[in-house]
């Protein structure tokens, strides 16, 4: 299967996915959700490109390497967003969002 050479990102990026959904989801049950919007939302932006390019990848799309691009610059703004959180939800999704950055900046 042509997808097996992605198999390292695949799994960085499901992580990154399912760690951006818990964030954001937990995020929502903060007393000041105002103050979390920002990272409400590119938890949202994180989780979609992750889980668009990890079924690309799957698929064996001739754009990885514009789409891996695309997706390590919206995880790096996610993880940095969610580091000045002290929640430890926005600090696991931190951690997984600069891991799938630098797999996705291997395939970029």
């Amino acid at each position: 299967m042509a997808h097996q050479k992605y198999q390292k990102a695949i799994e960085a990026l499901h992580e990154c996915m399912e760690a951006c959904n818990h964030c954001y989801d937990a995020c929502l049950q903060e007393d000041d959700v105002k103050m979390m919007a920002p990272c409400i939302r590119l938890d949202r932006e994180c989780a979609d490109i992750c889980a668009y390019l990890e079924q690309a990848l799957v698929r064996n799309t001739p754009f990885a390497k514009e789409l891996a691009g695309v997706c390590a610059t919206i995880c790096e703004a996610c993880g940095e967003e969610c580091r000045k959180h002290d929640h430890d939800h926005c600090q696991k999704c931190a951690d997984a969002c600069f891991n799938c950055a630098e797999v996705c900046k291997s395939i970029a």
